[in-house]
C-alpha cells in the first residue's frame, strides 16, 4: 500500500526504502541461512512456478499483445526450474569452505575461503523475458543466502502482478519483494544501498545504473546485450546454419539479448544464405498474422523502432527480403537485409527483433577482425568450423558466451556462467559463478597456538628476519 498523503510515485519510492531497511534488519538477524533453509526456499519457488505456469504465460501474452504459450513456458518457467534443480544439486559443494595454501613463511597454519551471503540483493529485470530474467538472479541470490528486491519493467505490468502473487506464496516481504513502476521508480531503486545490484538491460541504460549504485559503492552485475554475430565458415552447411539462425530470430520474435544479431557469410554465398534463411522462416511460421505461436513485438514504440531500422537500410540502398506478411497485431515477420554498409543503423545498433543483416566477408581473418574491432557482444555463434578454425575464432574474439553450430543454448545450460564482456556486461550469474558473484569470498587465516609469529615482531634485525629477507629477496645490490 502507498503511504497516505503522498503522490503515487513518491509513496512507491518511500516503500522501496522501507522494504530495503526491513530486509537489511532481517538479514542482520539471520546472516547465514543454513543449506537446509536455502534448499527449502528454492523448492518452494520451484513448486510455485509449476503451480502458476499458466497464469504466468497468460500474463506475458497479455503484456506482449500476443506471446507464444510454449515459448513463455519453455524460457520463463522451465528455465528457472532447471536453474533451481542445478542449484539444489550443487548447493552443498558451493557452500563448503575452500582450503588455500599458506605462504612458506606461515607453513603449518591454516588458510581457507568461506562464502558468506552479501545481504540484500537488488534485481532490475527487463521486459523481454520478464520472469526468467527476474527469477534467474533471484535463484542465485537465494542459493547464496541473500534476501532480494526485484524491480520489473513498466512494460509488463500484468506479469509483475503475477510474479508478485507467486512470490508472496513463498516468501515474506522481508525475504523477497517485487516492485513495478516507471523510470523514476527504477532510478530510485538503483540508488538504494544494496549489498549487490544485478541489472539486465541495455548498454545505454547501464551507465545510469552504475552511477546510481556508485553513490553507495554497491557492486554491480550487468547483463547487457550488443550485436551478437553468427559466423559461417567457408564450407559451413548453409541449410543447418539458416535453420538455427532463423529460429533465433523467430523465438520471442527475436527480442532476446542473445539472439543472432547479424550473420557474417562468405561473400559468394550471401544471396544463397539470405534466401535460405527467409525460406526456413516461412516454414517455421507459415502465417505471421494472428499466429498464436508467434510472439508480437512488445509495444508500438519498439515496433516503430524496428520499422525505422528497415526503412533506414532501404533508403541507403540495402535489399530487404520480407519472409511473410505483417499484420495489425505487431507480429513482424523476418526481414533479411543484404547490401549492408557500416553507415546503416542495422550495422551499428542492436536490433532486438526479427531483422537479420547478412554481411559478406572475403577471408576468415577478415571476418574475425570485423567482430574483434567492434564492441564485445554478449554471444557469438560459429557455424561449420574445424577444430583449428574454431580455436582461432574463440581466441581472437571476445564475447560473453558461445554456442557452436547453433544459437543461444549456452544460456540454458546452468552449469555455465551467464554474463557479458566489455560493453555487453560484467560479472556472471548461473551455476557456481552466480553463487560466488552474490557471495562474499571471505579470506580466513587461522594461526595455530604455538606458531612463533613473534619472530617477525620488532625489534628488527634478528637472525630469522635476516634469513627470511635473504631467502626471498637475495643480496641487495650496491
Amino acid at each position: 500500500m502507498n503511504a497516505p498523503g503522498l503522490p503515487d510515485d513518491e509513496a512507491q519510492i518511500a516503500r522501496l526504502r522501507a522494504v530495503r531497511e526491513r530486509q537489511a534488519l532481517a538479514f542482520r538477524a539471520q546472516p547465514y541461512p543454513s543449506a537446509a533453509e536455502r534448499r527449502a526456499r528454492l523448492k518452494a519457488l520451484r513448486a510455485a512456478l509449476r503451480t502458476h505456469q499458466n497464469r504466468l504465460a497468460d500474463a506475458m501474452s497479455d503484456d506482449f499483445g500476443g506471446r507464444s504459450q510454449f515459448e513463455s513456458k519453455m524460457a520463463d518457467v522451465l528455465g528457472p526450474v532447471l536453474e533451481i534443480n542445478h542449484a539444489l544439486g550443487h548447493l552443498g559443494r558451493w557452500m563448503r569452505s575452500r582450503r588455500r595454501r599458506t605462504e612458506l613463511l606461515f607453513a603449518t597454519n591454516r588458510a581457507y575461503v568461506m562464502y558468506q551471503p552479501k545481504g540484500v540483493v537488488g534485481i532490475i529485470a527487463p521486459w523481454n523475458f520478464p520472469v526468467y530474467l527476474a527469477l534467474g538472479p533471484l535463484i542465485a541470490a537465494l542459493a547464496a543466502g541473500n534476501r532480494a528486491m526485484i524491480k520489473m519493467s513498466e512494460y509488463t505490468p500484468r506479469t509483475t502482478e503475477a510474479v508478485r502473487a507467486l512470490l508472496a506464496e513463498c516468501f515474506a516481504e522481508d525475504e523477497v519483494a517485487v516492485f513495478g513502476g516507471d523510470v523514476r521508480t527504477a532510478e530510485a531503486f538503483a540508488a538504494l544501498p544494496f549489498d549487490h545490484l544485478v541489472f539486465t538491460g541495455s548498454p545505454a541504460v547501464a551507465p545510469h545504473v552504475m552511477r546510481a549504485a556508485a553513490t553507495n559503492l554497491t557492486p554491480v552485475t550487468l547483463e547487457l546485450g550488443g550485436k551478437s554475430p553468427a559466423i559461417l565458415a567457408p564450407r559451413a552447411d548453409l541449410g543447418a546454419a539458416a535453420r538455427a539462425i532463423a529460429h533465433g530470430k523467430t523465438f520471442n520474435c527475436g527480442q532476446i539479448c542473445v539472439s543472432p544479431d547479424y550473420a557474417l557469410v562468405p561473400q559468394a554465398r550471401v544471396e544463397e544464405f539470405a534466401a535460405a534463411v527467409a525460406e526456413v522462416f516461412r516454414g517455421l511460421v507459415p502465417e505471421v498474422r494472428g499466429n498464436v505461436d508467434y510472439t508480437s513485438v512488445i509495444n508500438d514504440r519498439q515496433h516503430s523502432r524496428l520499422l525505422e531500422l528497415i526503412g533506414d537500410a532501404r533508403a541507403r540502398g540495402a535489399t530487404v527480403t520480407v519472409a511473410g506478411s505483417s499484420g495489425p497485431d505487431r507480429r513482424l515477420p523476418l526481414h533479411v537485409i543484404t547490401g549492408v554498409r557500416d553507415e546503416m543503423r542495422v550495422a551499428r545498433e542492436e536490433i532486438f527483433g526479427p531483422i537479420l543483416p547478412v554481411i559478406g566477408y572475403d577471408t576468415l581473418e577478415g571476418a574475425i577482425q570485423y567482430v574483434a574491432s567492434r564492441p564485445r557482444p554478449l554471444a557469438l555463434y560459429p557455424f561449420g568450423f574445424d577444430a583449428a578454425q574454431l580455436a582461432a575464432v574463440l581466441s581472437a574474439t571476445h564475447s560473453g558466451g558461445v554456442t557452436v553450430n547453433d544459437w543461444g543454448w549456452h544460456v540454458f545450460n546452468h552449469d555455465l556462467p551467464f554474463g557479458g564482456s566489455g560493453t555487453s556486461g560484467m560479472g556472471s550469474y548461473h551455476g557456481a559463478e552466480g553463487f560466488r558473484e552474490l557471495s562474499h569470498a571471505k579470506a580466513v587465516f587461522k594461526r595455530h597456538r604455538f606458531f612463533p609469529v613473534g619472530l617477525f615482531y620488532p625489534p628488527y634485525g634478528n637472525l630469522v628476519q635476516r634469513l627470511a629477507l635473504w631467502f626471498y629477496l637475495g643480496k641487495p645490490r650496491a
